[in-house]
């Protein structure tokens, strides 16, 4: 660089042309700008690799779950350049009803008992409440549906139980029996329950979904779920599964303020648990209210769906681009009102036809004065996974035409059942991955 500067210097010596001068001069000024930066530029440079290393280790503990604050700080920051991302996995862009190049799939249940890898895992990890809090082994389950089918939707291998000991509401699971809990029925009784702290209660949650996001790649959208109010309360006053839900029939009835009180405790923390979801990979909420399917409509506006809007306008508040899902078991009679919730799409069970539930949801959103026909899920009857192909073929085409092209994620309209042959429920998935709509 001098010598190119005395060079110049010495052609303006012996120049008799102003032009010439003047240019080089100009010249000279450019180049001297040019060094400077350049040098201010390495000393930069230098300065940040000497005072910003990044380390082996720290690249390794990409998993670790730091503290409360610095990880919900962190995870926010992650999951808003997610939702930035200019193309979302296919399921995702269906959910938010945008036009998509086929319809995604996946199956509610789809990680469990059917497959012969599950079964085989139980025997190492007996119990349920191991499979899904071992962070490694969740993740392993989560995944292998996903492996064998290549399904659009890989969901976290959890239970809507699983928050309830962070809340105060401690459980078992009995393989055989189902969830046994010490039942909840007095205001002395719900004493116990308290806010909770997910980073503290259910970490393994967060490092599940963390995993599942690496593993899965960008195609596959990484799926989480919560219980909704009035079913988790079933089983907190109930104190197991029920036929009949006498136990909070009678409290609903009865001592009405009792059961708001506990519903309304259970609103809010599980609102919160969903935040923490997506904040740590979840890039779709299902909120399940299973039993709300046993309410009358008016006790379904009273003590489920003011529940079910308090967590789904918690979710759009903090993360408006994350969609949401309701799913009720034997909701024919309630879909409009499921979706005048607010929820970007309903998931229907298998007794109501596709065609007039979209219709349904449309009109439901338009009661509540919500814009847009609204998104549908489902609604293969399971059973029909026990026909052979052609069937299933048949129906699943059925459901995908009636279901239009835009807004629909194929699904089962109830989770898969146990015994359900691998081989069938790959050829429904195939079915769906393989159709494509007439324009």
């Amino acid at each position: 660089l001098k010598a190119t500067w005395d060079t110049l210097y010495v052609s303006i010596d012996h120049s008799s042309n102003r032009f010439t001068v003047l240019c080089t001069i100009l010249l000279l000024a450019i180049m001297k700008v040019s060094h400077v930066a350049f040098s201010l530029f390495l000393a930069g440079s230098q300065t940040t690799a000497f005072t910003n290393p990044v380390s082996n280790s720290a690249k390794q503990q990409s998993f670790r779950l730091p503290s409360s604050a610095s990880s919900a700080a962190d995870t926010t920051s992650s999951a808003n350049v997610a939702q930035k991302s200019t193309q979302d996995p296919l399921l995702i862009r269906a959910a938010r009803g945008e036009k998509t190049e086929r319809t995604p799939v996946w199956m509610m249940r789809q990680a469990g008992r059917h497959i012969a890898e599950y079964r085989d895992l139980c025997k190492k990890y007996p119990t349920f409440r191991e499979r899904s809090e071992i962070p490694e082994v969740a993740v392993e389950v989560s995944l292998q549906p996903w492996r064998n089918y290549q399904t659009d939707g890989c969901i976290l291998f959890s239970d809507i139980l699983t928050p309830l000991p962070g809340i105060g509401c401690e459980f078992t699971i009995d393989e055989k029996v189902g969830p046994l809990m010490e039942p909840m029925r007095s205001y002395d009784d719900i004493k116990k329950m308290h806010p909770m702290d997910p980073y503290k209660s259910t970490p393994f949650v967060a490092e599940a979904l963390k995993a599942l996001r690496q593993e899965v790649g960008p195609e596959t959208a990484v799926l989480g779920f919560v219980g909704c109010p009035y079913t988790l309360a079933t089983y907190i006053v109930e104190g197991k599964t029920s036929k009949e839900y006498l136990e909070i029939k009678k409290m609903a009835l009865n001592e009405p303020d009792l059961l708001h009180a506990i519903l309304q405790q259970l609103a809010d923390n599980i609102g919160d648990y969903a935040l923490f979801q997506i904040e740590n990979g979840a890039q779709l909420i299902q909120i399940f209210d299973s039993w709300a399917g046993h309410l009358s409509p008016r006790d379904y506006n009273t003590f489920a769906a003011p529940y079910q809007k308090q967590i789904l306008d918690k979710i759009k508040e903090k993360y408006p681009d994350v969609p949401t899902v309701i799913y009720i078991k034997h909701s024919g009679a309630l879909i409009e009102r499921m979706a005048a919730t607010g929820v970007d799409v309903v998931s229907l069970d298998w007794t109501v036809d596709m065609a007039d539930g979209r219709d349904r949801i449309e009109a439901g959103r338009k009661s509540a004065g919500l814009e847009g026909r609204g998104g549908v899920q489902g609604n293969l009857d399971p059973a029909v996974l026990f026909a052979n192909h052609d069937v299933i073929e048949e129906r699943a085409i059925e459901i995908l035409k009636k279901a239009g092209s835009v807004g629909h994620v194929m699904n089962l309209g109830h989770g898969i059942e146990a015994a359900t042959p691998e081989e069938n429920a790959h050829h429904f998935i195939e079915t769906v991955r393989g159709y494509r709509h007439e324009e």
